[in-house]
């Protein structure tokens, strides 16, 4: 009689949330941190090229909670499926044979080190959801458990409806209610499930006033134009400008340490003409700088809601092996026959003039008489919400139409 082979599937969700409980402050060397984040900047920028290859939407994601999830299941792979996972996380070279645990040891501390002052919270949880028959291996049990914090929990996939009903109540609480329904339909043959879920709540360090936001065009392309609440504000913000791109760069801060910078192209530039010059070297170029200036700022008011199946797009980045008979999961369980059936991304923003306290609600430093230069996000853009101490990207995305969701 054969036997059914074992099929894993993952789950990344991703929204939009807040703050946290101090972690222990670890102190591993500054630049191996800059190193990780770098490398996941290019990983992100690669991902997103190859989302917009095939659509001219909207797009969103989250950078971290997809490197940090395949972080996990690199310490359950080996041979030609470890090899592959490595280059298109773009972390060969932070690989290391006689330190086997270097690469999630780095996801470990670069998460503490984004949340070590307790006042951030950036909620990264981590779940593997098991067969009650199915053997974990202990190694990796004690991996997980260690360097992500990870919830190990036993679910009978057989039942399906009951199963689905646990795992979507599971994502539902880690995300504070923002995905209520992750999954509709699951494969009673389904072994092992990770889900990586990761929240984050942005303030303002300046909230915009309401009562400026009026409707104003935002123009698609040369022939679609959309009415979108504009929200305003005049102050002084942290600017630059990137000839060689055909770009300008704003800074938005929120509270805590993270910053949302906004990379809008020049007028009558299409968007697509620089998806190719944005990597991790020209990212750090914008962050070192930023002057800042007095402007006076328009941005459209949004909020978008995306889903990726990552199977479809990673075997075109060279990740192929972990979705085949083929794969080698042998460090997850002896079992045989294991591969990785499903990779869901879902994440979920929303942008508005609120998201700070009455108390931070000071504008300072506007002098009356001279007049500010404007910033006025009435064309597609991209933008970026990074923790500053890090240069982690925590989420990036493409606004093309700001009334779409």
């Amino acid at each position: 009689m054969a036997v059914p082979k074992m099929k894993i599937g993952f789950i990344f969700t991703v929204t939009y949330m807040c703050f946290l409980s101090p972690v222990l402050q670890a102190h591993p060397p500054s630049a191996t941190i800059s190193d990780l984040s770098f490398k996941n900047m290019d990983f992100a920028m690669n991902l997103y090229r190859k989302i917009s290859s095939f659509h001219d939407k909207n797009i969103f994601f989250s950078p971290l909670s997809i490197s940090t999830s395949f972080a996990a299941l690199l310490m359950a792979s080996d041979g030609v499926t470890h090899e592959e996972m490595l280059k298109v996380l773009n972390l060969e070279q932070l690989e290391q044979a006689d330190q086997p645990e270097l690469i999630p040891k780095l996801f470990q501390v670069l998460n503490e080190n984004i949340t070590q002052n307790g006042s951030l919270k950036l909620d990264h949880g981590m779940a593997l959801f098991v067969h009650p028959q199915f053997k974990v291996g202990e190694m990796f049990a004690d991996q997980i458990k260690m360097f992500f914090d990870a919830d190990i929990k036993s679910v009978d996939f057989g039942d399906t409806k009951e199963s689905i009903a646990f795992i979507n109540d599971y994502i539902r609480h880690k995300t504070q209610d923002k995905v209520a329904e992750m999954i509709s339909t699951l494969d009673a043959m389904t072994q092992v499930m990770l889900i990586n879920t990761i929240f984050f709540q942005g303030n303002w360090q300046i909230p915009f006033n309401p009562n400026f936001t009026e409707n104003a065009p935002f123009y698609i392309d040369n022939y679609r134009v959309v009415q979108v609440p504009m929200m305003f504000m005049e102050d002084k913000f942290y600017m630059m400008e990137d000839a060689h791109l055909g770009a300008k760069v704003l800074k938005l801060p929120y509270e805590e340490g993270v910053s949302m910078l906004i990379l809008l192209p020049k007028k009558g530039m299409d968007y697509t003409a620089i998806d190719d010059g944005i990597n991790a070297e020209r990212f750090l170029s914008w962050i070192k700088k930023l002057q800042k200036i007095k402007l006076e700022i328009n941005i459209p008011r949004f909020k978008m809601e995306q889903s990726y199946s990552l199977h479809n797009l990673l075997p075109e980045m060279g990740m192929a092996s972990i979705f085949s008979n083929l794969a080698n999961l042998t460090k997850l369980s002896q079992n045989g026959g294991l591969k990785v059936s499903e990779v869901l991304h879902k994440a979920v923003i929303e942008v508005d003039e609120t998201g700070t306290t009455a108390a931070a609600a000071t504008t300072s430093g506007i002098t009356p008489y001279s007049l500010p230069r404007t910033f006025t996000v009435n064309r597609p853009f991209f933008f970026f919400i990074y923790h500053e101490d890090t240069n982690c990207i925590l989420f990036m995305g493409r606004v093309i139409d700001p009334t779409k969701n």
